[in-house]
């Protein structure tokens, strides 16, 4: 029996406030071959430990940017805008007709790509990144672009279809001269557009509705007496090949799984949900959720489901559009939905969106909670939870850092990570550019699809991701500096306003520099830092200090009990030449307390627990040679002692 389908226009807005509609549609479509759901993703491989000759500084997180690259929300593009009003974005979305592309009448292989490469030039000049779509039929055109963007080149060769349900023409898809002409133009498309930094992700287009990829009602559901105008799954399965071959850097979405017979499944393309957590009917289902979540048989997660395709964000990306009829309302019940609105966090986690289109998004508080929250859990979300280094380092030196994504998807891009050192002024004085790939960073938890039968619930997926690289400070001038690191957005080769991907860290700085910690170069011995352990032989206790064992410290031992007249001194500490020397001392305090080293007053915040280590650095008054380091608190208790390293 035939499913209904319903079709809606969305609303984009344009210049000086005149509205234009943009139609997507929610409709049912030809069943897809049916297909086990793929079923909970094996977790990635485990990362390695961090390196135990470094020490540990832990960071602390904080909420991410709204406007974070390549995530969140998209506006229309309106050549001349103001494309940074609204609420805090870094998408802009636009779409071309075929036709304002290959405008020679008598020459299908000939392309004017200025109406392209003006909208990514203006938009990069914002700082942003552009998603876009070409398309040949868009009922009523959208804002300056034409309804009918068929080419003139087709006219005579291609036969012409009539769709009076929607008042628009359809090419004949299945006309060889047609398919040869739009290979062609894909690969030029791609030749010229793949990698460019301007470029956030690309919707495949070209066929059927706004490009879309569906022509209902004349569809492959021929039971309404309605011819089909969809080109078979051959010639739209070459089509899918030909995106594939010449897009091999820029990102690339599909609307249907279903589309050409599955012909995008087994491909790095990811998907686009033009219907975004809406519910329509009576009753009401959902578009999106699957149908054991109360969505109808046609919604987007029952067809990933269906194809066995779920899982398919882990190394392509979803994006799509909120529901135009929504957007001004979808975040009043956050997160569960209301009426016409669905789960939308369910709709988020369960997709895995990196984005969404969503021009209602102009009219939302910058303050408002909930947008917020569905914005940092949208894509990824990174955080550096712990850095590590020697705090007196010269020559070569290993640094590293551990980071976590509780976004729902990775980052899809092999962007630049690179560390940097700043001096006291704030300046970076030599940088350092590392291997390390922030697309293997997946999410740290999943959502489970009721339709996999392990309870309902999440799952643990991805780890906090350890990298390590070895860098040489060959250079440096001797003093304190601060290891920093950032991502390059490519965007910033283009643009000095390009929006510098951030961290969600406290220490996050507005030039796009997170902070990892303080480092001593070229200090003491010669740079290189001795350390001493606290439960070492050759130290003297007093009092009722003690050894104890501590699983997260430096051969797992510790002296513990001391201030309160208890002291320990560290004997035999070596120093090449007379002078104040950096001393760091690693403790392990669950609550904050004070001591005094060589009689100099230190504070040591809490740590996480009496297992947990932290650090803090001094300077202290050594003699050429052998010295003794103590630490005291004559009237209260002071933190346990891992160890010490003096450089």
């Amino acid at each position: 029996m035939k499913t209904p389908r319903r079709g809606r226009f969305a609303l984009a807005a344009t210049l000086a406030g005149v509205l234009t509609l943009a139609g997507v549609l929610t409709l049912a479509g030809s069943p897809v071959a049916q297909a086990a759901a793929a079923g909970p993703p094996p977790r990635p491989s485990a990362p390695a430990n961090p390196d135990p000759a470094l020490q540990s500084h832990p960071l602390t997180a904080a909420p991410g940017p709204l406007d974070n690259p390549l995530k969140g929300w998209a506006k229309f593009y309106t050549p001349g805008a103001n494309q940074n009003v609204g609420y805090p974005h870094a998408l802009t979305w636009g779409y071309f007709g075929l036709s304002e592309i290959m405008k020679s009448a008598s020459n299908c292989g000939s392309y004017d790509w200025s109406i392209i490469d003006s909208m990514l030039a203006e938009t990069a000049s914002y700082g942003n990144q552009a998603v876009i779509r070409v398309y040949m039929t868009y009922p009523g055109g959208q804002a300056t672009h034409p309804a009918n963007a068929i080419p003139a080149c087709f006219n005579g060769t291609v036969a012409m279809r009539q769709d009076t349900y929607w008042n628009v023409t359809h090419p004949d898809y299945d006309n060889a001269y047609l398919n040869t002409a739009l290979r062609n133009f894909i690969a030029a498309f791609g030749a010229r557009y793949d990698g460019d930094p301007r470029l956030g992700f690309i919707h495949m287009g070209l066929v059927g509705l706004w490009g879309e990829w569906h022509t209902w009602p004349y569809d492959t559901d021929t039971a309404d007496g309605l011819p089909n105008y969809m080109p078979s799954d051959a010639n739209g399965a070459a089509l899918i090949a030909a995106f594939d071959t010449t897009f091999n850097k820029t990102k690339l979405e599909l609307r249907y799984p279903g589309a050409a017979g599955g012909a995008a499944n087994s491909r790095d393309i990811g998907y686009h949900d033009d219907s975004f957590c809406f519910r329509e009917g009576s009753p009401l289902q959902g578009v999106t959720l699957p149908v054991s979540m109360g969505g109808a048989s046609y919604g987007q997660l029952q067809r990933t489901l269906d194809a066995g395709v779920e899982n398919k964000w882990i190394t392509s990306s979803i994006g799509g559009e909120l529901r135009p009829e929504i957007q001004s309302s979808a975040f009043q019940s956050w997160p569960n939905g209301s009426g016409a609105v669905d789960n939308l966090k369910a709709c988020i986690e369960l997709t895995h969106a990196t984005w969404m289109i969503n021009e209602g998004s102009g009219g939302y508080s910058s303050t408002d909670a909930n947008v917020a929250a569905a914005v940092r859990l949208m894509g990824y979300n990174l955080t550096v939870d712990n850095a590590y280094f020697t705090n007196t380092a010269s020559g070569s030196t290993n640094v590293g850092v551990r980071i976590s994504n509780t976004g729902v998807a990775p980052f899809y891009y092999p962007w630049q990570v690179t560390l940097g050192l700043k001096n006291s002024a704030g300046t970076v004085v030599k940088t350092f550019d590392t291997p390390w790939d922030l697309r293997t960073v997946q999410p740290r938890t999943i959502r489970d699809f009721p339709d996999w039968n392990t309870g309902g619930g999440y799952r643990d997926f991805g780890y906090a991701n350890y990298f390590q690289t070895g860098v040489d400070l060959s250079g440096v001038a001797q003093g304190g500096y601060q290891w920093v690191l950032r991502v390059k957005n490519p965007l910033e080769s283009v643009s000095s306003n390009a929006k510098k991907l951030r961290f969600a860290n406290a220490t996050q700085q507005a030039d796009g520099w997170v902070g990892l910690g303080d480092v001593a170069v070229g200090s003491g011995n010669g740079g290189t830092p001795v350390s001493y352990e606290a439960e070492a032989s050759g130290n003297t206790r007093t009092g009722g200090a003690l050894v104890a064992s501590c699983s997260g410290c430096s051969g797992t031992s510790k002296v513990g009990y001391l201030g309160n007249g208890a002291t320990l001194s560290f004997n035999g500490v070596s120093a090449s030449s007379a002078g104040t020397k950096t001393v760091t001392v690693y403790y392990a305090s669950a609550v904050a307390r004070t001591a005094t080293i060589n009689g100099q007053s230190v504070s040591f915040p809490a740590t996480s627990g009496w297992e947990s280590v932290g650090s803090v650095t001094v300077s202290v008054s050594l003699a050429a040679g052998t010295n003794t380091v103590t630490i005291a608190n004559a009237s209260d208790w002071a933190p346990d002692i891992d160890r010490i390293t003096v450089g």
